[in-house]
């Protein structure tokens, strides 16, 4: 056993159970009354998680929509939060006293008399439908038994977080601003955020950056883009210049220096720029790029990154400055060409928000949170094992050394598989014993060793011994082939379901060293 793992791992557990049911045999579902009777019998379970997907992708809003399960092909009508009408395709319409369970009379009342095709068409013609195709932990591993298991390599199950937290300056990165970051150059090319995602009037969204400012446009911009990095540079542009000979006696020095400002970013003719291999001329913006302004430029990307100059160089108290679309670059004698805080810079002058925000459960920023895990390594097991339990139809053996499992019928092996039995201090104990107890689900909760675990819904559990030890199905872990429990067999989960069903009560077990 381990300690409580998450919910979307322990609903996929169950949702792997409620799978197995709706995916009977038709002699199975022959049993319960046919295949309607058989979808009633196991669609409580299934509309409460459609229930639960429904208010994560909705945030608990009471919108229209539709949850759709592609892989077992039912899908939910949403009204007020509640499923109206469930379908699976390919029989025919489930009535609504067997596909809704507890409708509200509102609800009800909006299907009309028959709850059929015509009354969905009405209330989908009334409200804007939201067509949700539920692509979660909790209803991906739906399409068959395989795939309602989950992997034993950990990556197939592996992504990377769409937020992070950067502890430098106490805000979050997300998403689309997330990639342009990482992909763009980090800390290095942008700084780090110092404001949080603000929505404009216009309905786009920025962030403000130390060196720049990231853009969401849901139209797109010109080049179709969605993401892109926000003009800034041109906002430096000085607004306005007194015009009298008082104004300029008056401020004396720092009227000079705005006339040099105001003077960098008038256009320049080409025809007026000196023939020097030293010089470059952008025709795009009419300003010339010259020494290490323009190295540094061509030496990271050009236009694709700064953007094309706006001003010519111009010095203000002592350091050399150039605008550019996206940013600022400023030179010294002691630092070299550095690029200028634009970000941080507009972010005060528009006194806008920059208090750090809470963490709460947000990963801190690290490049290793992008590295998918290796592979496991395989390990085969071997097929003969080391025989069955004698004069017996059915039996299960356990080898520890291996980590191996085998199912006889008889003498033949039915099924072997990798298992997890006792870690050290917690070994699953040698001998003969048989199946006593078998419960579909359990809740397990104990104190061993000092150690204490709690895990709920627990599939597929089989006790072989009177103090605890038992097969169970596993979620919490896929390192099978290593011991990892407290005393009991962890079994991938599709191994627990099938020898659940194969196993009747009785069936002799041997654990073998």
């Amino acid at each position: 056993m381990a300690h409580k793992d998450t919910t979307g791992t322990k609903a996929a557990a169950s949702m792997a159970k409620i799978l197995r049911n709706l995916t009977a045999t038709k002699a199975e579902q022959s049993a319960v009354g046919g295949p309607l009777a058989h979808f009633s019998r196991y669609g409580k379970q299934l509309t409460g998680l459609a229930r639960r997907a429904h208010g994560h992708l909705t945030g608990g809003s009471s919108r229209p929509c539709i949850v759709v399960c592609p892989g077992l092909r039912i899908d939910w009508l949403f009204i007020d939060g509640e499923p109206v009408l469930g379908h699976m395709k390919g029989m025919a319409q489930v009535p609504r006293s067997e596909a809704v369970m507890g409708t509200p009379a509102r609800a009800r009342k909006r299907q009309g008399p028959a709850g059929g095709a015509g009354s969905r068409r009405t209330a989908m013609r009334a409200a804007e439908i939201t067509v949700l195709s539920v692509l979660l932990a909790l209803l991906a591993p739906l399409s068959s038994v395989a795939q309602a298991i989950q992997s034993t390599d950990p990556s197939a199950n592996w992504a990377p977080p769409t937020t992070v937290y950067i502890p430098q300056t106490g805000q979050t990165l997300d998403r689309l601003f997330l990639d342009l970051w990482r992909e763009g150059g980090g800390a290095g090319a942008f700084g780090y955020p110092i404001t949080p995602e603000i929505e404009q009037p216009s309905g786009h969204i920025v962030q403000y950056l130390q060196y720049a400012r990231f853009e969401y446009w849901p139209e797109g911009d010109e080049n179709g883009n969605t993401v892109t990095l926000g003009t800034i540079g041109k906002e430096l542009r000085p607004i306005s210049l007194p015009r009298t000979v008082s104004a300029f006696s008056q401020r004396g020095n720092h009227m000079a220096e705005s006339v040099r400002i105001a003077q960098a970013w008038l256009p320049v003719d080409a025809a007026d720029v000196p023939d020097s291999p030293d010089n470059r001329y952008v025709d795009e913006t009419k300003h010339t790029l010259f020494g290490g302004f323009r190295s540094w430029w061509e030496n990271n990307g050009e236009a694709g990154y700064l953007g094309n100059p706006l001003t010519e160089e111009y010095i203000l108290a002592g350091v050399t400055y150039q605008v550019f679309e996206r940013g600022q670059l400023s030179w010294t004698e002691g630092d070299g060409v550095l690029l200028v805080p634009v970000g941080q810079i507009l972010a005060d002058k528009y006194n806008l928000p920059q208090e750090p925000v809470p963490q709460g459960d947000i990963p801190t920023y690290s490049e290793e949170l992008f590295v998918p895990p290796p592979p496991p390594e395989v390990i085969q097991a071997p097929d003969a094992g080391p025989g069955p339990v004698p004069g017996v139809p059915k039996s299960i053996v356990v080898s520890l050394s291996q980590q191996t499992m085998w199912a006889y019928d008889s003498n033949t092996v039915a099924l072997s598989s990798l298992v997890s039995t006792g870690k050290a201090g917690f070994e699953t104990p040698t001998g003969q014993f048989s199946i006593v107890v078998k419960t579909p689900v359990d809740d397990m909760e104990g104190l061993i060793g000092g150690e204490y675990y709690d895990v709920d819904e627990v599939p597929d559990v089989m006790y072989f011994t009177g103090v605890g030890h038992a097969f169970h199905g596993t979620y919490w872990h896929n390192n099978f082939g290593t011991p990892m429990s407290h005393g009991c067999v962890n079994l991938p989960l599709d191994v627990a379901a099938w020898l659940y069903a194969w196993a009747p009560m009785g069936t002799p077990v041997l654990i073998v060293p």
